[in-house]
């Protein structure tokens, strides 16, 4: 029901814009979230919008670099990255959970697949 597109290769200082669209039911009620997973590491959160896109809140290491937005009218939620970084490569997810919105991956209800970002140095 969540499936991420965007992802890719990219030198490090570059961009990418990551969507994740919705379907078989209005998230317009979740807030959503955006987590990466490198490997060999855990999941680790990024950033999340809540569900009437007012609060956004980014993990320190994306802050000032990465942006969250959503159109709920399209059922799709954006993460801007900007100045990539080769440490920002990893599997990218974004996830939904109903009202508020958590940095607790183990809360979110629903998830997509994920795509891959890789930034060369």
């Amino acid at each position: 029901q969540l499936e991420e597109s965007g992802g890719g290769l990219v030198q490090a200082g570059g961009s990418l814009r990551l969507s994740c669209a919705a379907s078989g039911r209005t998230f317009s009620s979740y807030s959503m979230g955006w987590f990466r997973q490198a490997p060999g590491k855990e999941r680790e959160f990024v950033a999340l919008i809540g569900w009437r896109a007012i609060n956004t809140n980014y993990a320190d290491s994306v802050k000032d670099r990465f942006t969250i937005s959503r159109d709920n009218d399209k059922n799709t939620v954006y993460l801007q990255m900007n100045s990539l970084k080769p440490e920002d490569t990893a599997v990218y997810y974004c996830a939904a959970k109903y009202f508020r919105g958590s940095y607790n991956p183990e809360e979110y209800d629903y998830w997509g697949n994920g795509t891959l970002v890789t930034v060369s140095s």
